[in-house]
């Protein structure tokens, strides 16, 4: 794919601000700017300037001024996109905004596509796909996490492990084609001990980038918590606490949360996405049961619940029981989630049944995250958010590992892991080396699909789709 004409896109948000930034990049963007540029110092041409300079002055249609500008110049190859592209810095109005891309469409720049800034630095080899790809999730991270796995990939960690994993393979997949062309003779050029302690080192490095896709997709995503529980037990109540406003309708009317109710919010710097669900109970309302079936969904589909009792009523005679009952069910339904059991209304339970209640959960083998909270005057919060930090593995973030958080690389990986699994499994069945080299080649062809040496149009147009106009 080779892209020859000039595009012009709006790089900053659109609507009213102090700036705005208009971006131009291709073989007549320096040309087209100066077209429309006159410098508060006369007679200076945008097209002697050096790259990476700026330059004050007015933008012009013919004789009339639009706006006092700055001009950014970046000469290729030394620019985000690898072409000649000029930056446009201009008073954030709408107007003014629109009639400097007019105005530069009619000097004969094209508007830009999704993403096409970045498709061409791609294409021009500025950066691989792996890393355009982060360009995107970094444009869109709202939480330190999400920016810090973002920064990490952009910056090519991501796609220097899978290159050198490429590159090493590549350098024994030549010897055994080499085999390929002397199979009358015999011979190995390639030490098969060698080779199968790198195919072993694969294997583990492939099996490490998989088994972080789980922290990965929930740092992009954020992390799910459940609120479950029975109804008035105070979910809402807890979920307005979380988040520090009134999200959720409160009132003492059981099964007034009838859907579930999600927002998010950041706790050190981890996006964590809070679900106030419909409470458990049996019921004939039609509604309500849907609400109710959605909330076992939802306890499937979250890395944490949240299981809200009322204290106050767990003075009642196996009340505590039966809701230690339930739990266990969920725990065995559920085994490695973890539940952190929230008793509410702290301040309401007297300190006799409190040494009831931490008597009998003493006692169950359960062993419980046990938790006191008043979630109406906020008690507790503080220490079920550190408990919620605490349980969350984000280890490998912290380690500064290599984390997966594109389902597209984790599809690859899964599918370039089986191939080389294969390839292990030829070598300690002395395969011949014509049927080993396709399924060296396969597991080439699945780490190409992540840098981008292995790509098609159809491909590039699903990815970049997905970017704002202007990047």
């Amino acid at each position: 794919m080779i892209l020859k004409d000039t595009i012009v896109a709006l790089a900053t948000a659109s609507g009213v601000g102090a700036i705005a930034v208009i971006r131009l990049s291709g073989p007549d963007a320096i040309t087209i700017a100066n077209d429309c540029f006159n410098s508060i110092k006369e007679n200076k041409s945008l097209l002697d300037q050096k790259s990476h300079t700026l330059h004050l002055g007015h933008f012009m249609d013919n004789n009339r001024v639009i706006d006092q500008v700055l001009v950014s110049v970046f000469k290729n190859p030394h620019s985000y996109t690898g072409e000649d592209t000029i930056e446009i810095s201009c008073h954030g109005s709408l107007y003014i905004q629109q009639e400097i891309i007019q105005i530069l469409l009619k000097q004969g720049a094209r508007m830009a596509d999704a993403g096409e800034f970045t498709l061409r630095a791609f294409i021009n080899g500025k950066l691989d796909l792996s890393q355009a790809e982060a360009v995107a999730d970094l444009i869109s991270s709202d939480s330190e996490a999400s920016h810090q796995v973002a920064m990490q990939q952009m910056r090519g960690g991501f796609s220097n492990e899978i290159q050198n994993l490429r590159d090493q393979l590549i350098n024994f997949a030549s010897l055994i084609e080499l085999e390929l062309d002397f199979a009358e003779e015999d011979v190995e050029f390639a030490d098969r001990t060698e080779f199968k302690k790198l195919v072993a080192r694969i294997q583990l490095v492939l099996k490490r980038l998989i088994d972080s896709f789980a922290v990965g997709n929930v740092i992009k995503n954020g992390i799910p918590v459940a609120i479950v529980g029975e109804p008035n037990v105070g979910k809402s109540t807890l979920l307005n606490a979380l988040l520090n406003e009134e999200r959720a309708i409160v009132s003492d009317i059981a099964g007034t949360t009838r859907d579930t109710i999600e927002d998010e919010i950041i706790i050190d710097g981890v996006a964590y996405r809070f679900i106030d669900t419909a409470g458990i109970r049996e019921t004939k309302d039609v509604v309500e049961s849907i609400g109710i079936q959605k909330t076992f969904e939802k306890i499937s589909q979250a890395q944490v619940v949240m299981y809200l009792v009322d204290g106050c009523q767990l003075s009642v005679d196996g009340k505590l029981d039966d809701l230690l009952l339930e739990i266990r069910k969920t725990k065995n339904q559920f085994p490695l989630k973890p539940i952190i059991f929230i008793i509410n209304k702290k301040d309401l339970i007297s300190p006799e049944n409190l040494s009831i209640i931490d008597k009998k959960l003493t006692t169950n083998n359960l062993q419980l995250t046990t938790i006191y909270i008043s979630a109406k005057s906020k008690v507790g919060i503080e220490t079920l958010t550190n408990e919620l930090t605490k349980m969350v593995n984000i280890g490998a973030l912290n380690n500064s590992d290599t984390i997966v958080t594109n389902s597209r690389h984790y599809d690859a990986l899964l599918k370039a892991l089986n191939e080389i699994n294969k390839v292990d499994e030829a070598i300690l069945n002395n395969v011949s080396s014509d049927l080993m080299a396709i399924d060296i080649r396969e597991t080439l062809y699945y780490f190409g699909l992540i840098t981008g040496e292995v790509t098609n149009d159809d491909l590039l147009g699903n990815i970049f789709a997905n970017f704002c106009i202007g990047k």
